[in-house]
């Protein structure tokens, strides 16, 4: 399994909880230590990459911050490396920030300023790897971005699931994945914060090692094993990196319980 990760994600980029000094730590200690994880760093996306899901407008206010802009750009850099090597059949973990999904074309909040998923997908289209997606978005707050960007788009189907604690949230992953038209791929806006110790307090570290494993699922029986994830929020530092390592073993087909 290939992991995108850029050391410079582990800079300071903004006041926020997703730019906040020690948050992707965990998560890099606990990945390395996997023998059969390979760490990848990720070029800077480009402004042809960018344009294709935002204004320039957009782009000229991330670049009057120089710091911000390069750690946004290795992100969407990141997402598009990712989707490249998910389109090849084997499963992808971008360890980025900042994440994406409340990004839209011409404006952005949430702790985001480009849409990664948005940018990954449409550069995968434009290269002519893929016609249409699945985007699970599991993050505890919806992706308005994502759907701003995507949602009017008929190659691309996008869920938010809902539920009440592990059961009924997994269910109804389950139910959205069963019910999808046939794509070529799936990615995940893999957000944390539904963890039953982060501002979700909803979910299992379980939870998200079986919400992988339905994505591998998926991705077996429907697109020929094409499947990623990009991270977007997450905010127990010192958790993050089980709560990743789960879903990553459950993306690559670990099913046990």
């Amino acid at each position: 399994m290939k992991i995108i990760y850029h050391p410079f994600m582990l800079e300071t980029y903004d006041s926020t909880p997703a730019g906040a000094p020690g948050r992707l730590e965990s998560a890099v200690e606990i990945l390395k230590k996997q023998p059969d994880y390979e760490f990848l760093e990720p070029p800077l996306a480009t402004e042809e990459q960018i344009l294709r899901a935002h204004t320039r407008h957009l782009m000229k206010r991330v670049e009057k911050n120089e710091h911000l802009s390069r750690m946004s750009l290795l992100a969407a850099g990141g997402a598009t490396l990712a989707g490249e090597i998910a389109v090849k059949g084997e499963p992808v973990f971008a360890l980025i920030r900042p994440p994406g999904h409340h990004a839209s074309e011409d404006s952005h909040w949430g702790f985001c300023y480009y849409n990664n998923i948005s940018i990954s997908l449409l550069d995968l289209c434009a290269k002519g790897l893929i016609n249409s997606a699945f985007v699970l978005d599991f993050d505890l707050h919806d992706g308005d971005g994502n759907i701003n960007i995507l949602g009017h788009d008929k190659r691309f189907t996008i869920y938010n699931p809902n539920g009440n604690g592990d059961e009924q949230y997994l269910a109804d992953v389950k139910r959205a994945l069963d019910g999808s038209p046939d794509v070529d791929i799936i990615v995940a806006s893999a957000g944390f914060d539904e963890y039953e110790g982060d501002w979700g307090g909803n979910l299992s570290t379980e939870a998200f090692r079986k919400i992988g494993h339905l994505m591998f699922e998926f991705a077996e029986e429907r697109c020929e094993g094409k499947r990623y994830a990009l991270l977007e929020g997450g905010y127990n530092f010192a958790d993050l990196g089980k709560n990743v390592l789960a879903f990553c073993e459950g993306l690559r087909g670990d099913d046990r319980k």
